[in-house]
């Protein structure tokens, strides 16, 4: 009877493990699974980035990922207030999120790199090369915890040159309008632009605005030197005050080219560069990759394989001038 009663308890005991075992599976399968969280840390306002931040969006759709279900984003946008950079890039820290995707130039990503050494960062929107400046040790292999997607704007200046020298003829001196703490804008003016200034027989002069406030004063500038063409640089001033370069543009009926879309859809005449919405699509790639457990010192920075050239007739019309077919031919959009 002893042995029986022996046997019982140890048959009851693995009863109870296994109970115990059931319950535990069946506590962690009712567990929520973790919803990855992305930092977004943006050197613009919302308005101007709207379009940007939903490419990502759309293209994270198309990879499975929706906002709310089994993704989610944590948004900081600086409005081009440098001194919230750091601030910004550590509270993303201190939320623990799982990616930080930095939209704009090398001092928002050496605030989030600074602010952190293992979260992955990827980054998007920046005009300068971010193996000069050690954001990475190398395009094809990044180190660190920065990879992403560069747009290397310092190398298109001469195109844009050249673009507007073939859009119209006639110009032979251009003023060249830059925020002197975009470090993408001063190489340009430093590397390319004057070489292919020369090449093509153009007289450049630079005329940089260090506060929102000096505009009207460097119109004024501008205009006593009597350009007959207008090169507008990126720069962290120089969106956000669009459609008061364009409104000068305009007024002195002076063809210019732009180094973003917004501007040429304000009103400027032309823009040449990379496809940013196709650029910040791509960053859904590099998400993706890393919350699958790819690191980003392995996954090579990308630079932009699609450039699109838009042109607003209405505003050529506007400032008496007209585009050769084989330059309207080569647009991707014609603003009519």
């Amino acid at each position: 009877m002893r042995h029986d009663g022996r046997l019982t308890r140890e048959l009851i005991g693995v009863a109870l493990c296994i109970l115990q075992l059931a319950l535990s599976f069946s506590a962690q399968a009712q567990q929520p699974k973790k919803i990855p969280l992305i930092g977004y840390l943006v050197g613009r306002d919302p308005d101007t980035e709207s379009t940007r931040s939903e490419a990502i969006r759309l293209a994270l759709r198309e990879l499975g990922y929706i906002e709310g279900q089994n993704i989610a984003f944590d948004y900081r946008y600086a409005e081009l207030r440098a001194d919230r950079y750091s601030e910004f890039a550590a509270e993303l820290v201190r939320l623990k999120v799982d990616i930080i995707v930095v939209a704009g130039g090398v001092p928002q990503i050496r605030a989030a790199k600074n602010a952190t050494k293992t979260i992955p960062i990827v980054m998007v929107g920046s005009g300068a090369d971010p193996v000069e400046f050690g954001l990475v040790e190398s395009l094809a292999r990044p180190g660190g915890n920065v990879t992403g997607i560069t747009n290397l704007e310092g190398e298109l200046g001469g195109k844009r040159l050249e673009l507007l020298k073939e859009a119209v003829p006639r110009v032979a001196r251009v003023a060249v309008l830059y925020d002197p703490s975009s470090l993408a804008s001063v190489r340009e003016l430093k590397g390319g632009l004057p070489a292919v200034a020369r090449a093509l027989t153009l007289t450049v002069q630079s005329w940089e605005v260090r506060d929102k406030d000096a505009f009207e004063r460097v119109f004024a500038g501008i205009n006593k030197w009597r350009p007959d063409g207008l090169y507008v640089s990126p720069g962290p001033l120089i969106n956000p005050n669009r459609k008061q370069i364009v409104r000068f543009a305009l007024k002195s009926r002076l063809p210019s080219m732009y180094s973003n879309r917004e501007p040429v859809e304000a009103g400027g005449l032309m823009y040449y560069g990379a496809d940013l919405v196709d650029s910040y699509r791509r960053v859904a790639y590099f998400v993706d990759r890393i919350l699958k457990g790819a690191k980003p010192a392995d996954l090579p920075v990308e630079q932009p394989t699609k450039f699109e050239l838009v042109i607003n007739l209405k505003t050529a019309k506007q400032i008496g001038v007209e585009i050769p077919p084989e330059v309207l031919a080569r647009a991707n959009k014609l603003i009519k």
